[in-house]
């Protein structure tokens, strides 16, 4: 429904019932908002309404206001979307007005829409997979171990430019092992990017480090090469230098390494590339994931291609990798019985699994591609919305546009944000908030935190606005078009300050 199909909904109290179908009719939503122009609901009129007025004996001519007393039933801006249809289907109903705390209708939801959810990002799956994984299955290679484990690290350091790769389970397990292998432990110190997902820092703790925690620069929300220095020198006047580095790049993007790498490399710090969502980005022609000592990808089921959980270390370096592989295998050593040295995990990706990540892998510029497009249709539909601020796409970047992101410009982002998330959510659309940055996490309380610049706190300024959009490779046109339409109507509300 568009902003200007909304629209048609009301009709005033004084209009007739002939007025009340011919506007039926002409929207074709089977019900409308009887409301004078302060937009106050004084009750709803559907078909049946208009047709049980007519059994009645009730004049066309007669006005809305003249019918019985009919109390609408209604939901609030703060109502869950369980809660609208569990309101709906106790009342046998198709359709739910949204009124704020004034009484004026500023929605309409449609149990039509509840049975159609759209998926901030899903699983894509092509015609290679099930051929790959019957291999699997037909060889009897189910273990975490097997040719198409062996296949897909060749594969995918092929395409990231590494000489090796390593399989794991997740991408969490990826980044634990870089960084153990990058010699991290009990008292050091460990530069991270603060704007990421949990997994980037979590490794750093469990492995007896702290984390320092590093501002995101305003127009690609990557490490700020700024507060990276003031990081650095931080440590330095303090008589510290910081063991390693995870630098995430955000939401499909390259952080900007021409700025960061020398930096670090001066400091004499190794990178872990947490390059989990930015699988087909590159960086001044390099792959993403081609940049850090060591990089970690991630194939979970929200990602661009997915294993339905798995990663991969990749380097150049053939020892740590041969290394990783030991770790992840509970470090078992080469002797005829179990015979350890040091203690390992049960890190390893399965060969089933890994049959899907290289049938999805032959599909990977097809999904950039389209996830490009999506976003690209987003930005021009959204054009004329001053207020939308879409995450930038720097020159020398390619983005995978994994996520679809912006920040809403407004007085009180945080509750512009909320306002339209619970507007997609009551259409039983999924957005998500931006990534709540490590340092303002209730695990993370009292971790040093490096601003981007004095008094200019960029991580907490892109959560408090920022908004993830539904982004996945195999959404169908209608269902992009749904999902624009729903956001026009959301920022008009939010505009209007309902």
């Amino acid at each position: 429904m568009s902003p200007a199909s909304f629209e048609s909904l009301f009709i005033a109290p004084d209009a007739s019932l002939h007025d009340a179908l011919a506007r039926l009719d002409a929207n074709a939503q089977g019900i409308l908002l009887v409301a004078g122009h302060d937009r106050r609901l004084a009750r709803t009129v559907t078909d049946g309404d208009l047709r049980r007025a007519a059994l009645g004996g009730i004049p066309a001519s007669t006005s809305l206001e003249a019918l019985p007393a009919k109390a609408p039933l209604t939901a609030g801006l703060h109502t869950t979307l369980a809660e609208v249809l569990a309101a709906m289907d106790d009342a046998r109903i198709d359709h739910m007005p949204i009124v704020d705390a004034a009484g004026r209708a500023v929605d309409l939801i449609t149990r039509r829409e509840l049975s159609q959810r759209v998926y901030l990002s899903s699983p894509h799956l092509g015609d290679d997979e099930a051929t790959l994984v019957q291999e699997a299955f037909s060889s009897n290679w189910i273990a975490p171990l097997g040719p198409h484990v062996d296949a897909f690290e060749r594969e995918l350091a092929a395409r990231v430019g590494v000489a090796h790769a390593a399989a794991t389970s997740s991408g969490t397990a990826a980044l634990h092992l870089g960084l153990r292998l990058l010699g991290v432990g009990p008292g050091d110190i460990v530069l991270c990017s603060s704007l990421t997902f949990v997994a980037s820092a979590n490794p750093i703790r469990q492995l007896g480090a702290t984390p320092l925690f590093v501002d995101s620069e305003p127009a690609g929300w990557n490490m700020s090469a700024q507060a990276l220095q003031r990081a650095l020198d931080t440590l330095q006047a303090d008589g510290l230098r910081a063991k390693a580095a995870v630098v995430v790049n955000l939401y499909g993007q390259s952080a900007e390494m021409d700025a960061l790498l020398p930096l670090l490399e001066a400091a004499g710090v190794p990178v872990l590339e947490d390059a989990a969502e930015s699988l087909g980005a590159t960086y001044r022609g390099r792959p993403s994931g081609s940049f850090g000592h060591l990089a970690v990808f991630s194939f979970n089921g929200n990602k661009i291609i997915t294993t339905s959980g798995g990663g991969m270390l990749v380097g150049n370096d053939a020892d740590l990798i041969q290394h990783a592989r030991r770790l992840s295998t509970q470090a078992r050593e080469p002797a005829r019985h179990y015979e350890h040295v040091e203690d390992g995990y049960n890190y390893r990706l399965s060969n089933v699994l890994a049959g899907i990540g290289r049938g999805q892998l032959r599909v990977l510029d097809q999904r950039v591609e389209r996830r490009r497009e999506v976003f690209s249709h987003y930005r021009q539909a959204l054009a004329d919305h001053p207020e939308v601020r879409w995450m930038a796409e720097p020159p020398g970047h390619v983005s995978t546009r994994w996520l679809s992101a912006f920040r809403l410009e407004h007085a009180h982002p945080s509750r512009a944000r909320d306002m339209l998330l619970d507007f997609l959510e009551r259409h039983n659309v999924e957005a998500r908030p931006v990534w709540k940055p490590m340092h303002l996490q209730p695990l993370y309380a009292g971790a040093r935190y490096i601003e981007h610049a004095p008094g200019q706190d960029v991580s907490r300024a892109l959560f408090e606005g920022g908004i993830c959009l539904p982004s996945g490779s195999n959404l169908e046109p209608a269902q992009l078009a749904r999902v624009t339409t729903l956001l026009r109507r959301g920022l008009d509300l939010v505009r209007g300050g309902a």
